[in-house]
């Protein structure tokens, strides 16, 4: 499929809803892989729901965790899945196979998890009240240095490259880091008022050019360009190059993120179901897309390429697309839609294989028809692949093969050749029909940190803890958490 002929002339956000997908169980998180083609949704029952978004078919569950889901980050080549989960857990899983292949247990609750851009060994964890945390899977953990010792309500995320992480705290405050060394790059505050409520809500990386986006508590997003962040001298702040925000109804925003060309942003309001859309470089609003009255949005992603945003509201993803309108006769200037069918006239030597009236011979390019099309070299799509490679990932997982389910078989249909081990395994196999294969137990490896707070509740539990059963052994009746936690908490 030729992505470069799916691109219109006009507009390329969504403009409408198109259809809604339903884990059964109540979605919380989601995220698609590099390519768009597999959607990994995280729901509160603990299980992880991966998505063929092409089929609007579910691909594979994977029984993750007992408590809920409250991210999901894919690997880069969408081979690897990071899930964090609100008892504290953060495991990876293969995707292929659906096992789990590691497990890290934190001692105080885990708000984000994010895969490197670029390494697949390699993750980034954000504890609650606590500096993030770098996971090598392989092995050992370091800390992410912070601004500020004091304030440690932060976020924390990779660049679009892994190159270098940036973490921003309550004080609106961003500080980045090399990636590699962990040497402080820049820092700079968002605002030049040392305003109380300015905490970093969230950082969201543009996939093809160099802007990112801050989300602050004062109801404003900034957009700056990384190379002008670098380039700064020390002590000065930078002027960010939109300020986006609705004027009318001073909107929260609870997630933001940018369009897979990087030419839109699209933030979702903290109070309602509304999702409102800028052009970036003229920072004008160009669209509002309103859900169901009463709805609370949790998350808000952007297809990798395509004009498609994918939102969660009351536990069920909706999908926003563009208006798609036939207009047959932009194939060709005579094209003639009928209301009816007509008797068609064939023209004198119209679909004639030579024409004999032709006497004179034109020029040979005319006559040459047998032009040979080279179908077999494969051509990378330039919408796959970063702007510093030039061919696609051998690697990557962009499909999940999926068995077809027989519903009545056939008299004497005999799945396994092994007839008489499969009869054994058929007691079991109905235990396990909706989860996973475990035919590994994986080791959970604790990570121990200093000054971690040990009673906090994490605040997907503190908001709902009265209504979520999974949340009944985390200590009831504390007040909420501060507003950070809870909108860094998906």
């Amino acid at each position: 499929m030729n992505l470069e002929l799916l691109e219109s002339f006009g507009q390329n956000y969504p403009e409408e809803i198109d259809g809604s997908l339903d884990c059964i169980s109540k979605a919380v998180t989601c995220q698609f892989n590099r390519f768009g083609t597999l959607f990994a949704v995280g729901c509160n029952d603990g299980r992880i729901v991966i998505w063929d978004f092409l089929t609007r078919g579910i691909a594979k569950i994977i029984s993750a965790h007992v408590h809920p889901v409250c991210s999901v980050s894919w690997c880069r080549n969408g081979t690897k899945l990071a899930s964090a989960s609100t008892d504290n857990t953060v495991s990876v899983w293969d995707v292929l196979t659906g096992e789990c292949d590691y497990r890290f247990r934190f001692p105080s609750p885990v708000l984000r998890v994010q895969f490197n851009p670029r390494t697949s060994g390699e993750i980034m964890v954000v504890p609650m009240r606590h500096a993030a945390v770098i996971l090598k899977l392989d092995g050992g953990h370091k800390l992410v240095p912070v601004e500020d010792e004091n304030d440690l309500n932060i976020y924390a995320c990779y660049d679009r490259r892994g190159k270098y992480i940036f973490t921003g705290n309550s004080k609106g405050k961003i500080l980045i880091v090399d990636g590699t060394t962990l040497a402080q790059k820049a820092c700079f505050r968002v605002t030049q008022t040392a305003a109380v409520n300015n905490a970093v809500k969230g950082i969201e990386f543009a996939r093809r050019s160099e802007s990112f986006l801050v989300n602050t508590s004062d109801r404003v997003i900034r957009i700056y360009n990384l190379k002008d962040v670098l380039d700064l001298s020390p002590g000065k702040d930078p002027e960010p190059l939109q300020k986006l925000q609705d004027l009318v109804n001073k909107t929260m925003w609870k997630k933001c993120c940018f369009s897979g060309d990087g030419e839109y942003v699209c933030a979702g309001s903290a109070r309602q179901h509304a999702l409102y859309i800028w052009e970036k470089t003229l920072g004008n609003l160009v669209k509002i897309l309103h859900g169901t009255k009463g709805e609370m949005l949790l998350d808000v992603v952007w297809h990798p390429v395509r004009p498609i945003v994918a939102s969660i509201s009351s536990g069920v993803i909706s999908v926003w697309a563009q208006q798609q309108v036939e207009n047959w006769s932009a194939f060709a200037p005579d094209f003639k839609e009928l209301d009816e069918n007509v008797d068609y006239e064939e023209r004198e030597s119209e679909f004639d294989i030579e024409d004999e009236d032709r006497s004179v011979k034109e020029d040979e390019e005319e006559l040459d028809l047998d032009v040979e099309v080279d179908v077999s070299t494969k051509v990378a799509i330039p919408a796959l692949c970063s702007s510093d490679e030039e061919s696609e990932d051998g690697s990557a997982l962009v499909y999940l093969p999926i068995a077809p389910e027989v519903e009545e078989p056939e008299e004497g249909y005999i799945p396994n050749p092994e007839s008489e081990e499969s009869n054994k395994r058929s007691s079991s196999s109905q235990h396990k029909e909706n989860s996973s294969p475990k035919k590994k137990r994986t080791k959970t490896t604790d990570i121990s940190l200093e000054n971690a707070p040990l009673d906090e509740v994490h605040p997907m539990l503190a908001k709902n803890g009265s209504k979520d059963k999974s949340g009944s052994k985390k200590p009831q009746g504390r007040p909420p958490s501060k507003d950070k936690g809870k909108s860094k908490g998906k």
